[in-house]
């Protein structure tokens, strides 16, 4: 089959969230299965220039978008079996970061859904399936059952759309979206792109893709309601028979307790001996008093209020009181930025923040944390609490979306689990479950060092997931 990937960032190239893990890996495990696949995405500036020095140029010319008439470039990188597109435009994407805010935002990704179409005949590749990604790629289905479909080369062309998180849609005013890509007026409706008299990106990859999946089995559930759909609920629940949940994998080569590069010692489910020199060695790193005997909780996340922080800012005398230690990575809301400066002034020694995205560092926090809490509000998939069990850090979740599957509540009669877990968004109820897992690495050591070994040997690879995707494609190439 030939696959073409579309999204706003991939990773090694681009990377802001799990999004671009998802672009960068599964792709690679579906080419070692044999498939033809490729992924295309926008060329930013902010890019490390080693990525750029690779590039070959392929082809360039110039698009209409509504009253603009702009550069379209096309670069090119191979690697580890997939064939990456680059699209270059200075205007839309030398912006100095990857995503903006505002009017701005619709017209560069309206560009991005516009090029990746327009670009398909010039660089010879006709995919069986365009697999799209999120509120960026929206616009590509519309289009191409409107516009496309007289052009032989487009028909038949199968589209998967992917809904990695649904609380961001890309809302923006109709007669503007209309303009940019002469969308015809009878789509403003509302079993179409009309949302609540704007034109909904998001809506439109729902109503016009083939198939639509979401990164975990659970969220796929969740968004039918009223509490998870944000606003689509309806919609989705319609479109529930061509809904499919996949849950996420990682990349295990890259999160390998026995080969990472950033930490200090390497270790095993059998010997666990490294582990304890990384945990000494974060404290040291991170200003915490050097104690084995405390429990290091760690929270790797973007500072939103999706992420749970509002429960710890809630009850953070309670968890300061159980003993343990914390450390938090991360940036986002200024409130919670705050919270979490005033939390490491005042329990100084005791309490760690680093307000960044630092990739190396949240490396050697998996490898030196004991306990990972990931609080959510909502959680389509989430991949921390993958990668902290891989590196032996036990996971404490919410029951939604992604964490509660992949994470299974210790169960202290039959000794099972690789984790704890609280089911209500409840301060209180989160408290009640960090002092139980605390508890237990205080009480217990033989059953922690059960739990982490088990939760080591987790298999969160792609091996599966992508073979659920191959199943997908290969479904949605046998309808008419």
């Amino acid at each position: 089959m030939k696959i073409l990937f579309v999204a706003s960032e991939c990773a090694p190239f681009i990377k802001t969230g799990g999004l671009a893990d998802v672009v960068g890996t599964l792709p690679k495990y579906l080419a070692q299965a044999g498939e033809d696949v490729r992924v295309i995405l926008p060329k930013y500036d902010v890019m490390r220039r080693e990525y750029k020095e690779m590039m070959t140029h392929v082809v360039h010319f110039y698009l209409d978008l509504g009253w603009r008439r702009q550069y379209c470039g096309v670069e090119m990188i191979e690697q580890d079996g997939v064939t990456y597109y680059f699209i270059d435009n200075e205007y839309y994407f030398a912006r100095g970061n990857v995503y903006g805010s505002g009017e701005f935002e619709g017209e560069r990704f309206a560009f991005f859904c516009r090029a990746v179409l327009s670009v398909l005949p010039l660089i010879g590749f006709r995919p069986d399936v365009l697999h799209l990604n999120d509120w960026q790629t929206g616009m590509i289905p519309v289009m191409l059952c409107t516009q496309y479909q007289g052009n032989e080369f487009f028909r038949g062309i199968k589209t998967v759309y992917t809904i990695h998180n649904l609380r961001y849609q890309g809302v923006f005013a109709w007669p503007f979206v209309r303009d940019l890509l002469s969308l015809d007026e009878g789509l403003f409706t509302d079993d179409k792109l009309e949302y609540y008299g704007c034109a909904n990106f998001m809506k439109a990859g729902i109503v016009y893709s083939d198939v639509i999946t979401t990164v975990s089995p659970t969220y796929a559930k969740e968004i039918t309601t009223a509490y998870y759909g944000e606003r689509l609920d309806g919609l989705l629940k319609a479109r529930s028979n061509s809904t499919v949940g996949i849950l996420n994998g990682i990349d295990v080569g890259v999160y390998d307790p026995e080969e990472c590069p950033v930490i200090p010692a390497h270790f095993t489910a059998e010997d666990l001996s490294g582990k304890a020199e990384c945990k000494a060695a974060l404290q040291r790193e991170l200003g915490l008093e050097e104690r084995a005997d405390l429990p290091l909780i760690i929270m790797i996340t973007r500072l939103t209020e999706q992420k749970g922080i509002d429960l710890v800012q809630r009850v953070i005398e309670g968890i300061m009181n159980t003993g343990a230690q914390m450390a938090v990575l991360g940036s986002g809301e200024k409130s919670y930025q705050d919270f979490l400066c005033w939390a490491a002034w005042r329990y100084k020694g005791r309490f760690a923040t680093r307000i960044e995205h630092n990739e190396n560092l949240s490396m050697r926090m998996y490898a030196g944390g004991d306990i990972l809490l990931m609080p959510s509000r909502f959680e389509p998939c989430g991949l921390a609490q993958m990668i902290a069990m891989r590196y032996g850090t036990i996971p404490i979740v919410r029951e939604t979306g992604g964490l509660k599957d992949s994470v299974h509540p210790y169960n202290q009669y039959t000794d099972e689990g690789t984790g704890f877990s609280f089911a209500n968004y409840n301060a209180h109820e989160m408290l009640y479950t960090i002092e139980r897992a605390v508890g237990y690495f205080r009480g217990d050591k033989e059953m922690w060092q059960r739990l982490r070994a088990r939760a080591m040997k987790e298999d969160f690879s792609w091996n599966v997931s992508a073979k659920r995707y191959q199943e997908v494609y290969e479904n949605v190439l046998q309808k008419p």
